[in-house]
């Protein structure tokens, strides 16, 4: 199965009307902090709260009549599951999402709103994709995958798209992206489909501070795993990445920047001071890893993903009422 330029073409096409266009934002307080012209995408405004809606509804779009009839299965710390939950009541189809024990309440409750089925795994003791895959032969489902799947890939890479339209009515130049990492799906996507039009732009991927398993697998040209353990980054929490998605982003120079808990939480109030924008701990992540080395990207472009905004309550208010 083929990804590229063209295939993400293809996927803005089919998803046309059908997800939002979410706006690049600017804050002449966050320039001042970070002493660079900041452009955020907002993917936090999407549907379901996350970029995940593009990828899996262009996957579900993707598929035959007979396998959306049958229904589809997806494994998920959340936003993935939401997207496919809503991409498939958007499509006449059924959902079951494979979640983690400490998946935060507010993507477990989004996806049985959708009306998909919620099957839960230990973290600790269990592998997702195999609780995943035992449920997609026993029930005849298909699997969309929450990363490793060009289709998936294609769709996400639509934010890309919409980026590179919005730099360039605003009259922008860029001189980095920095996407977060979990899987890998959205920062080949986007990656991918920005560099098409500005070769020169600097690819950063952000990873959790001391699990950087994109770097190590771009490092090493095979893909790496980490330890599977609970995290306040739950959105970037992928014990592994894609051997697609790496494919994609080897095609790439690259750079891994990593970020901790606290940076994140930093960034997570930034967000709600100068943007008003609600971020989740790992949508926050590129933002996190922009204001920690802010003195690496002086003087330049750069734009950031802010890739989801499904954040527990309780969770949001302890991190704005930290001094």
């Amino acid at each position: 199965m083929d990804f590229g330029i063209e295939t993400i073409r293809a996927a803005a096409e089919r998803l046309e009307g059908r997800v939002r266009r979410t706006p690049l934002l600017s804050s002449p307080m966050l320039d001042e902090l970070c002493g660079a012209t900041v452009l955020v995408k907002a993917e936090a405004l999407q549907l379901t709260g996350s970029f995940k809606i593009r990828g899996a509804l262009n996957t579900l779009l993707s598929l035959t009549d007979a396998e959306r009839a049958a229904g589809v299965l997806a494994f998920s710390t959340g936003n993935h599951g939401q997207a496919v939950a809503a991409s498939a009541r958007m499509t006449g189809s059924t959902a079951t999402i494979v979640m983690p024990q400490d998946a935060p309440q507010i993507k477990v409750d989004g996806c049985r709103w959708w009306g998909a089925e919620v099957v839960f795994y230990d973290p600790a003791t269990q592998d997702r994709e195999v609780v995943g895959r035992e449920l997609v032969e026993q029930r005849g489902l298909t699997l969309v995958h929450p990363y490793d799947d060009p289709r998936v890939m294609s769709g996400q890479g639509n934010v890309g798209l919409e980026i590179v339209d919005q730099l360039r009515e605003g009259g922008h130049s860029p001189d980095a992206v920095i996407v977060p990492c979990s899987g890998g799906g959205l920062s080949s996507g986007v990656i991918t489909a920005v560099r098409e039009t500005y070769p020169q732009v600097a690819p950063f991927v952000v990873e959790r501070d001391g699990y950087p398993k994109m770097a190590r697998s771009l490092a090493s040209g095979r893909v790496e795993k980490v330890p599977a353990v609970p995290v306040f980054l739950d959105a970037i929490g992928s014990p592994t990445v894609g051997e697609h998605t790496l494919a994609a982003l080897a095609r790439h120079d690259v750079t891994g920047l990593e970020v901790s808990d606290d940076q994140a939480r930093v960034a997570m109030r930034e967000a709600v001071r100068t943007l008003k924008l609600v971020v989740e701990p790992g949508g926050s992540a590129a933002l996190a890893a922009l204001i920690a080395q802010r003195q690496r990207f002086a003087g330049q472009t750069v734009v950031v993903v802010a890739s989801g905004g499904n954040v527990d309550a309780s969770v949001l208010a302890e991190v704005l009422a930290a001094p």
